[in-house]
């Protein structure tokens, strides 16, 4: 063999060894990420999870407003990427305890009767007006001796939260939004940010108070984290706010 023909398979050899590198390389990045995903959202490949859907405000029985099934596109991508199956439920048609199954939980408590029961189990501290008639803290979001009000097309608040009840029980995500836009950015919110919120929270329960902002002209991509509300979220209101 002449140095040219062993240069030539040194050469190739190197290559192979290289490509095989990054190869094993990227997969094993790629199926960490998958694992934290997967861990994250509680959501093993082929295990099922739902998708708890409210009602339309003002439509008739069992609609579902447009925004809210954007929403559902949103978490369905993050479900497929974990392996997992999804199964779409009423709000009012939901026989389940808490943490069998991982369970997204889509709109306030005015819209879905689940949230309603979420938020008196796990997160007592928070309080919404589901009043119907006009004023200003219709659809107000009161925690932490804070009061959160829905400003139309301008300044609306969701509220976005992991809860568990401990180890071995997959978790429940509950989007609570002043409005249909609001359960749309907090869904988009999470599927952009779930890596962080990972990161942060470390597989803990958790509650955040989102802000969006200038829906009229932004929709839902306008969506910021306003204030960690864990703790207040979790402590027992002692008094109206």
């Amino acid at each position: 063999m002449n140095d040219d023909v062993r240069n030539i398979v040194l050469g190739v050899a190197a290559t192979a060894i290289s490509g095989g590198f990054g190869w094993f390389t990227r997969t094993y990045v790629w199926r960490r990420a998958l694992r934290r995903k997967q861990a994250f959202f509680g959501l093993p490949t082929g295990s099922d999870c739902l998708f708890v859907v409210n009602r339309q405000m003002g439509g008739t029985e069992g609609s579902v407003h447009r925004n809210d099934t954007f929403a559902l596109l949103e978490i369905s991508a993050l479900i497929k990427d974990c392996g997992a199956n999804l199964q779409i439920v009423s709000h009012d048609a939901v026989r389940q305890g808490f943490g069998e199954r991982a369970e997204f939980c889509i709109g306030g408590p005015a819209s879905n009767n689940r949230t309603t029961a979420h938020l008196a189990s796990m997160l007592p501290g928070i309080r919404v007006d589901i009043s119907t008639e006009p004023g200003p803290d219709r659809g107000a979001i009161h925690v932490g001796g804070e009061t959160y009000r829905w400003q139309r097309g301008q300044a609306e608040y969701v509220v976005l939260a992991r809860l568990t009840t401990g180890p071995g029980t997959r978790p429940v995500f509950l989007i609570s939004g002043q409005t249909a836009v609001s359960n749309q950015a907090g869904a988009r919110f999470l599927a952009r940010n779930h890596q962080k919120l990972a990161r942060t929270y470390r597989g803990s329960s958790f509650c955040v108070l989102l802000k969006v902002t200038n829906s009229d002209a932004y929709g839902p991509d306008v969506a910021e984290l306003l204030a960690d509300v864990t703790v207040p979220a979790r402590t027992p209101a002692t008094a109206d706010v």
